[in-house]
This record gives structure tokens, sequence and C-alpha cells, in this order.
């Protein structure tokens, strides 16, 4: 393709096909960075008038991306608003090309009217674009490039929808991500809603995930309202696979001020009927474990005698080995 044009002007009429092509494209690209303006204004026309089928092309979508870094402002208005404008931004990002083209166009926007016209086309698709494999990606950019106030219509849709953004396999990547980016009063309704929704997520394999993210923030009042949502349940989170472990960081978390919510859990679980099952559960030991790592004085004393009348149950267990051994250590000192 090279051999055949040695000129941008030679290749008017045809820059669609030739954006189609491995070769064309890359020619394109290199008179776009070689000849700047120039031939960008030349190629321009015919580029708009299809931008949203080449953005979703396995090499048009290169050259779109490398026209955005070319562009002027005004040419990049005009691809803001080729096409039908709203629906197609968000079909292109979630499509497996169009989301680098998008993602690109993210990272170009430098006037307010442009971010305005970029962020109200992806918000109608916002949620749809959190939980794809593709879409995600442009969400993401979006938080890292824009300010914190511009990715508002994302922390509306996080916060309205976040049960089911945070137990999805993206979703609840880009959720931490969000809690990242955020503005302080974004931040705090954001936290706010997950420890609310603590119960439901600390039980689901990705969004556990979530409650940990935001336990490990060390806000004070964020940990406080997550253990007092898992208040009556902490037993029978103990023995699931993905709950067990936030249950084991809520136990584990440091800061005086949040001592007497651990003791309550502490109290709830050596309370429980269900002790001597969780003293024999595959995940509900490592919480008895935790248990007694964390308590001290008469607490632990109490703790320890709760645990003790089952000790012919565990001791032949593999579990149980682990109790007995921090019994004994706790006995020592």
């Amino acid at each position: 393709m090279d051999a055949r044009f040695g000129s941008v002007d030679e290749c008017l009429g045809q820059i669609g096909v030739l954006a189609r092509d491995q070769h064309g494209c890359r020619f394109l690209q290199r008179k776009f960075d070689d000849e700047g303006e120039d031939a960008v204004n030349k190629c321009y026309d015919e580029i708009i008038a299809e931008v949203v089928d080449l953005m979703m092309d396995p090499f048009g979508n290169y050259l779109v991306q490398k026209l955005l870094e070319c562009c002027n402002d005004e040419q990049r208005t005009g691809i803001l608003k080729a096409g039908d404008g709203v629906p197609e931004l968000v079909s292109v990002a979630l499509n497996t090309h169009g989301t680098r083209a998008v993602q690109k166009l993210v990272e170009t926007l430098r006037t307010p009217e442009h971010i305005r016209l970029a962020t109200e086309a992806l918000k109608p698709g916002v949620v749809t674009l959190i939980k794809d494999l593709n879409g995600n990606h442009v969400i993401q950019r979006c938080l890292q490039r824009l300010e914190a106030e511009d990715n508002q219509f994302v922390y509306d849709a996080a916060k309205a929808c976040s049960v089911e953004i945070a137990t999805h396999r993206h979703g609840c990547c880009v959720l931490q991500r969000c809690v990242d980016h955020a503005a302080d009063s974004q931040r705090r309704a954001l936290v706010n809603e997950i420890a609310a929704q603590a119960l439901v997520l600390s039980q689901d394999p990705f969004g556990n995930y979530v409650v940990q993210y935001i336990l490990d923030l060390g806000l004070p009042w964020a940990n406080a309202e997550v253990m007092v949502r898992l208040g009556g349940a902490y037993a029978e989170l103990s023995m699931q696979k993905f709950s067990s472990n936030v249950v084991e960081k809520c136990l584990k978390l440091a800061g005086q001020e949040l001592e007497e919510h651990r003791n309550v859990v502490v109290r709830e679980i050596m309370s429980s009927p269900l002790l001597d099952r969780l003293l024999m559960d595959p995940y509900g030991n490592y919480v008895v474990q935790s248990t007694l790592t964390v308590t001290k004085g008469s607490l632990h004393a109490e703790l320890v005698e709760r645990i003790r009348p089952h000790l012919p149950l565990i001791k032949n267990s593999p579990f149980g080995k682990r109790i007995l051994r921090l019994l004994l250590e706790s006995k020592k000192n």
C-alpha cells in the first residue's frame, strides 16, 4: 500500500477503504504524524462520514485514535457529534475495537463542551458499560482522566445500582476505582451505600471484595456501619466461603474506636448456638482463631471457657488442632 501511494492527495476518495486495511491505515497514520494539520484536514471529511464504523474496525480504530491525537477542537466536536450521538457512543464503547477509540476520545477531551458531550453520550448506558468486558475500561478511563465532578454521572449510577454493580465480575473492580477517584462528598455517599448493603455483598463472590475494600480504607464511621449491618448474622456468615473473609477482616480492624464493635462481634460468635459447628467448619474455624487472636483480658478468658466444652469434639479434626494450639498458647501467656 505504501508503494502505491506516495501522498495523501493520491488517497483522497478512498480514505475509508484504506483505513480498513492494515498497511493503508499505517500509511495514513504516518502521514498524520509527518504532515500534521494539512494531512488531517484533507482526510477529515471522509473519516467523519463513517467514523462510527471505523471506530469499530480492527484497523480503522487506530486511524481514528491517531486523528483524535492530531485534530483541532472543532474537528473533535464533529467526532463527538458524529453518527446518531448518544446511542452510538455507548455501542462503540461496548465493541472490542471501539472501546480503544472511545478511551482515546476520553483522553483527548479538552474543553468543557467536549466533556459535556461525551459524558451525556455515555450516561444512558453507564451501568451496562461498567459491567461489560470492553465498556468498563471506558468508564475507568473517565475516572482516571476527568475531574471528579465531571464523573458525577458515574457516581449517581454506582450509588443507585450498587448491589447490581458490586456483585458483577467487572463491576466490582470499577466500584473500587470509583472510591479511589472520588471527591470527598462522592466517596462518603458511595461508601455509605456500600456499607448499607454489606450483608448482601459480603456473601457474594465479587461483592465481598468491595466490602473488604471499604474496610481497608480505615474510615471508622464506615467500618462501624459495616459491622452493625452484619450484626445478628456473624455465625452464619463465618461458615460461608466469601463472607467469612469479611468477618475475619472486621475482627482484625485496628483502632481503639472500633474495639467495642469488635467485642460485639466476638460476643455474638461465642454466644452462638452454632459455636460447635463453627469450630469444625472449614471457614468458621478460621474466624474462631481470629477471635482468639484479637481478644484479651476478661473477654478472651470468657471466649476460652465457651470453647472448652467442645474440645473433645474437635480435638481429632484438622481444624480443631489449630484451635487447641491457640488455646495452649493463650494459657502460657
